[in-house]
Formats: C-alpha cells, structure tokens, sequence
C-alpha cells in the first residue's frame, strides 16, 4: 500500500496496478481516528500561532514601557534644558537621543553614536503627529510618544523597537527617541514556535492512538454483534446475538431489540413451516377422495353413474374450495391495511346470516334440519365491513355446525354474540380451538368437512382490526362467542 491523495488510499493489484480506495470503504474506526486527530491538530495550530502572537505582543508590550519611561524623561530634560552631557539609558543595549528637526543628533546615551540617528528621518517622519496632538509653544506638557518597529537602524541588527516623542528644545523642534532592539522578542518567539512545532505533531500521533485504541474498544460490541449475526446466517437457524457488556447502553438496547426480531423472525418462520406442513395434510384429504372416487369410476364403471360420481365429486371439491379459500384469507392477513369506517353492525349480520343458513343446508344429509337463526339488537362499530363480516361468518357457520335446534345472534354497540345451543366446548379447549386446523374429536365426528381454520381465521381478522374474539359457556349450554370490535373511530 502507498499514499495517495487526501482521503483515498492507493492498493496494489496483481497486475503491478494500483486501485484507489475511496475514504467511504475504509473502516468506521479508521475514519474517525482520521477525523478526530486532524480537528485536533488544526485546533493545536491555531492554539499554537495565537500562543506566539500573545507573547510577542506581550514581550513588545513590556520594551514599549521601557523606552516610553527613557523617551519620556529625554522629552523633560529637552524641555527644560537640563540636557546632561550624556543622556541617560537604564536598559542594556538601549539607545536614547535628542534630535533636531533634521535628525542630526543634539544629545545620545553612551551606546549610542554623536553624528548617526538610532532611527532615520523617514522613520521620524512617519511617526509624525498631526499638530494637534503637539503641546502648544512654550507649554511644559508633553505629548505622548508614538511607537514604531523599524528594521532601518544603524545600531542593530535586526528589528527595534523605538518610542518616538516630539519636544521643544531651546525653543526649535525637536525629537526625543529611545530605542531597544528586538532579538530577545524575536529569540523567544522563535524558540516557542520551533518547540511548538515539534509538540504538535506529537501530540497530534499520541491523541491518534487513544483514539483509535478508544474506539477499537467501543467498536468492540458492534463487532461482537457482526460474529454473532454472521454466526446465525450461517446456521441457518435459531440464535441469538450477544449482549455487549451489562446491556445497559445503546449498543445493549440494540442486541435486546435484534434478538427479539431475531425471536418474533423464527417463530414466524416456525408457524409458516408448521402451517405449510398443516396445508398439505389437510389438502391431501380431499385430494385423495377424489382421486379414489375417479379410480372407482374408471375401475367399475356400471358402479357409478354419471350423476352419483358428479355427486361424490362436487362435495369434495366445495370441500376443497373451502379449505383453498381459507388458506388464501390466511395468507393475505397483514398484506393490507384495513379500512375503518361506520358500520351498522345489524345490516352487517343480516347481510351474513342467509348466506351461512344455505351453506349450512347444502353440506347438510338430506332431511336433517338446520338450525334456526334469530337476530336481536342493534349497534354500530368502526371497521372493516369486508373483514368483519367474515369474522362474523365464520362464526355462525361453526355455531350452525354445532347447534341442535337454534343460534341466536345478539348485536350491540362495537360487539356482536353468537350463541348455539350445542354440546359445547371444554374450557381447556377454547383456546386451543383458534389455533389453525384444529378440530376437536366430537367435531370430527359431527363435521368431518370443517378445515379447522375457521375460529382461527375470525380471531385473526378481528385482531387485525383492533378487536377481538373470545369463547365462553353459553347459559343452558352451547357456546357463546363474541366478537368485540372499536366503536369509534
């Protein structure tokens, strides 16, 4: 691997090319470790360069009041011509002098030069203030003295630092210059940044690792979770993810709600497979009826007429159609998003109940009575009025099933009940009876063309729109079923 351009990382190929990586497939870890080392190192370079103005300010700060205390006693003893024979200096390597309009030296300090300025006149000049700022002729007030850093000095060889004063000496224009060179300032500032620029990248590589060893220990779990996901497709099976640590931070709610979809994912897959398996064994009932009555046909055909195989055939295959369309209602639970509207819950069941009592009469022997249906009340709820009257059906059509000699439908507000007046069902049973193809031994026996999907199918298509089904001992016996669904919206 060798360096590429910012944010990409050139790879050799076999082929002796190389492939440039783009920043997005480099790994979560690498990229923050990248990110947080580069923010910090722009952070300690801009800490760094305000670090060096702040003491060279200070520095210059601290040699302004130097030469402004020297300048300014030069202006008093010019003023009052007190001029001593040498100008007083109290800083080494300082330089104070008198100069005259021109910039020919009148007075200096003892490091300083009697025929040459420590500033040229054009350093005077800029420093010039506009003659407001200048005391008036004769007044014994000074003005204040102007700074000014100049590389233009005879006495040094680098920068200095000067205070310049305008005075009044013997009566003509004069000026009043103290200076200090600017090595030390210059010397501590250029130490600083060399050190400087040798802490920061350090600092910036040490900051990199902790980081990059911080987030190798933080990203730990989330590899951990990438194992044991890896680990359960590989299976192809039931498992479960490991919950990092004690379970207590983002990354513990994360395994906690994946294992549960990993959980809820499986027992979906095991009642599709137990239903798939159901399915089949229950479609091979009516498949075999057939093809056992059609063998017979064929085998002995001054058995059977035309009009008796017609008759064999077509129960089963009502039979069959039946258990297909059951199985197709099954399968489209939860495709859709049930509608809710207002419902008359009694035009709903008086639209159901013929369909069921001629249904009930076909599959019946001839001569065996049905069950007489009466509907009471009155009431509304808000739902699917396609769903809920199959939800309905279904259970009249198991009551009719059941009944001896009557159903009674009972509608209200939000619920309907179905009440038969048959053997009844066992209250260990009536739960069990909603799980798919579930029959009991006495409805076997009554009703050997039932499904078993038919109390399964109403309480999930109840459910489905926000209400529910249950089963209990009806008053004399029999079963009373209710079917509770919202009532507003």
């Amino acid at each position: 691997m060798i360096p590429g351009p910012a944010g990409r990382r050139r790879v050799f190929r076999g082929d002796g090319r190389t492939g440039v990586r783009p920043w997005s497939s480099w790994s979560l870890r690498l990229r923050l470790t990248i990110v947080a080392a580069g923010l910090f190192a722009v952070a300690l370079a801009l800490g760094a360069t305000l670090l060096s103005m702040v003491v060279s300010s200070s520095r210059v700060a601290a040699l302004d009041e130097l030469v402004r205390a020297s300048v300014t006693t030069v202006g008093q003893l010019a003023t009052s011509d007190q001029l001593p024979a040498v100008l007083p200096a109290t800083e080494p390597g300082e330089v104070t002098q008198l100069l005259d309009a021109d910039g020919l030296v009148l007075a200096t300090s003892a490091s300083g030069s009697r025929t040459l300025a420590v500033v040229p006149v054009s350093v005077l000049d800029d420093a010039e203030r506009p003659a407001a700022d200048t005391p008036a002729q004769g007044s014994s007030r000074l003005a204040e003295p102007v700074f000014v850093t100049t590389d233009r000095s005879a006495y040094a060889g680098g920068l200095v630092r000067a205070a310049v004063l305008p005075v009044e000496w013997r009566g003509e224009p004069a000026w009043a210059v103290s200076a200090l060179p600017l090595r030390e300032v210059e010397g501590v500032v250029s130490a600083l940044r060399v050190s400087l620029g040798a802490v920061v990248p350090l600092l910036t590589v040490a900051l990199g690792g902790l980081v990059w060893a911080l987030l190798g220990r933080a990203l730990r779990p989330v590899e951990e979770l990438r194992r044991g996901a890896e680990l359960v497709t590989a299976r192809g099976g039931p498992g479960s993810l490991p919950v990092p640590g004690a379970g207590g931070d983002e990354l513990g709610a994360l395994a906690r709600t994946l294992n549960d979809m990993l959980d809820r994912l499986e027992s979906s897959a095991a009642r599709q497979r137990a239903f798939v398996a159901d399915a089949a064994h229950e479609l091979r009932s009516p498949v075999a009826a057939l093809r056992v009555s059609v063998e017979i046909a064929q085998e002995h055909p001054e058995a059977y007429t035309a009009a008796e195989l017609a008759d064999d055939l077509a129960s089963e295959v009502q039979r069959l159609d039946r258990l297909v369309d059951d199985l197709l209602v099954l399968a489209r639970l939860g495709a859709t998003t049930a509608r809710r509207e207002p419902v008359d819950l009694r035009e709903l069941v008086d639209g159901v109940v013929p369909g069921s009592v001629l249904a009930s009469g076909a599959s019946r022997p001839a001569g065996s009575p049905v069950p007489r249906v009466e509907t009471t009340g009155a009431g509304t709820a808000a739902t699917d009025p396609s769903a809920a009257g199959r939800a309905v059906r279904n259970l009249v059509d198991n009551a009719l099933r059941h009944a001896s000699s009557r159903v009674l439908v009972h509608v209200s507000d939000g619920e309907v009940v179905v009440v038969d007046n048959g053997p009844g069902i066992a209250a260990g049973d009536r739960e069990r009876v909603f799980e798919r193809f579930t029959r009991l031994e006495d409805g076997r026996q009554r009703d050997a063309g039932g499904s078993g999907l038919g109390l399964s199918i109403a309480r999930e298509v109840t459910r489905e729109l926000g209400g529910d089904v249950r089963l209990d001992e009806a008053p004399g016996g029999g079963v009373r079923a209710t079917v509770s669904l919202p009532h507003k919206a």
